[in-house]
């Protein structure tokens, strides 16, 4: 106890001595204890020393400086506070540059991923499209090809078609100087026939002096090519034999024609009304000739159908011949008057001007059904106006199908005068016709068997109004008499 209190003393003594060193005194003194509460105030701190009980062995001593080393150090830190502050002023600044700048990276980072899904759909739509053309330069590419080979058949078509006219006019010359042949030896033959009379008492005379007036040998020898059709085969067996004047006369016992009856008198009449008005009324082949005129023609007249007295000038029924022929053949005429034949326009011009005629065409189908179509007035301009066709009021059952073709020229395969510009009707209806564009009858077309047909253009023996024009008939005549 004792010492605690000695030590108390002693540091007390210390403080004392310590402050009268400093120069106060007790005035300066009492003004310090006055001023140490506003010091405490300002923010001095007081210390309380707490010295362990031991026995001290020297003087104790007290360091004062140390407020004013405080004080700078304290000043030091606000400064480096302050510092630190505007440090962490422009940090935050800069930071919320760095936030303005990384909403913005993320808007183009945004931006640029729907750049990147527009450009792959842009590509795409592109690699479609190059593909599409691609297929579509194949295509076209095909089609050229496709093209060209049909171009290129379509030149071997028309060459071949060219080579087959060449060989067709060839056989046609040919056809022509053997029918002069022929023609010749009819005349050798008719004056052999004149000779011979007598031993053929049961025929028709055919000598020069029974015959009608006007049948001069000029005559005989404007006869059309379907009188010379039928003389062929006999014809050329007489001119195979070395006697023509007995060959004529064995033959003159056997009819003409066979299987028709033959003529009862030499004729020749003016049409197959004037036949009949003769008293003839068996339907046969009969020698006539048109008033105004000297030309003598065969033909068939058709006693026993509509009261008879038809002339007729076409008759189609097996395909026989083929009516594909040129101007002047449909103009003289051709065929076989026992088959099938076509009178020949030029006939027809002369017998229809001597007076008002009408026609009728008698059609019949595979299945053995027969129609008719008539026309109460029927005629032929002549060659200088190509033969145009000059047609009446319509009747019957089959349908009107030739009143199309009133007031047309007739157009053959080698004549074009049918209203169509882009072509040639009788090229693609393969006849001779009073074409339009083209046709609503063709009954000089092909003959097909058994009605209906294929073809690449209509062209067989039809009428529009019975069937149609992709049935071909299967028998046809053509008949005029007067009214």
């Amino acid at each position: 106890m004792e010492t605690t209190l000695t030590l108390g003393l002693v540091l007390l003594l210390t403080l004392c001595v310590g402050v009268a060193a400093s120069g106060g005194t007790p005035g300066d003194n009492a003004q310090k204890r006055s001023s140490r509460p506003v010091d405490t105030k300002a923010g001095r701190c007081s210390y309380t020393f707490i010295v362990p009980q031991r026995k001290l062995t020297g003087a104790l001593c007290l360091n004062t400086q140390s407020v004013a080393a405080n004080r700078s150090e304290v000043a030091a830190l606000r400064t480096e506070l302050a510092r630190q502050q505007e440090e962490l002023e422009h940090l935050r600044g800069q930071l919320q540059q760095e936030g303005s700048l990384a909403m913005e990276v993320r808007a183009l980072r945004k931006e640029s991923s729907s750049m990147n899904s527009r450009i792959a759909q842009l590509y795409a739509q592109l690699l479609h499209e190059v593909i599409h053309k691609k297929d579509q330069a194949l295509e076209l590419r095909r089609v050229e090809n496709l093209l060209l080979n049909a171009t290129t058949q379509a030149l071997q078509v028309s060459s071949n078609y060219r080579e087959l006219e060449k060989k067709y006019g060839v056989l046609t010359s040919i056809m022509t100087s053997q029918n002069q042949f022929i023609a010749r030896l009819e005349k050798q033959c008719k004056c052999g026939d004149s000779s011979q009379s007598s031993l053929v008492p049961t025929e028709p005379p055919k000598s020069h002096s029974n015959v009608h007036p006007n049948y001069s040998s000029e005559g005989i020898e404007m006869t059309n090519d379907v009188q010379r059709d039928q003389s062929a085969s006999s014809s050329l067996q007489e001119k195979n034999t070395p006697d023509i004047t007995t060959t004529a006369a064995s033959t003159l016992t056997d009819p003409p024609f066979i299987s028709f009856p033959a003529t009862k008198a030499p004729g020749p009449w003016h049409d197959c009304q004037h036949v009949l008005d003769s008293g003839e009324n068996t339907s046969g082949i009969y020698l006539l000739r048109p008033q105004g005129t000297n030309r003598l023609l065969q033909a068939w007249c058709e006693q026993s159908r509509a009261q008879g007295g038809w002339t007729v000038i076409q008759k189609r029924q097996d395909g026989s011949v083929n009516f594909f022929r040129t101007w002047e053949q449909y103009k003289l005429g051709f065929g076989n008057l026992d088959g099938e034949y076509w009178l020949g326009l030029e006939h027809l011009y002369w017998i229809t001007k001597q007076a008002q005629y009408k026609l009728r065409v008698v059609l019949e189908d595979w299945q053995g059904r027969q129609v008719f179509a008539e026309y109460d007035s029927f005629s032929l301009e002549p060659e200088s106006d190509w033969y145009r066709l000059r047609l009446g009021q319509y009747s019957g059952n089959a349908g009107d199908s030739l009143s199309w073709h009133n007031n047309k020229a007739f157009t053959t395969l080698d004549r074009d005068k049918d209203s169509y510009t882009a072509g040639n009707c009788a090229h693609y209806q393969k006849g001779g016709w009073w074409y339009h564009m083209c046709a609503h009858s063709n009954l000089n077309g092909v003959w097909y068997r058994g009605g209906h047909y294929r073809s690449r253009y209509q062209d067989g023996v039809y009428w529009a109004e019975f069937h149609g024009g992709s049935y071909s008939l299967k028998r046809v005549s053509m008949m005029i008499k007067p009214t």
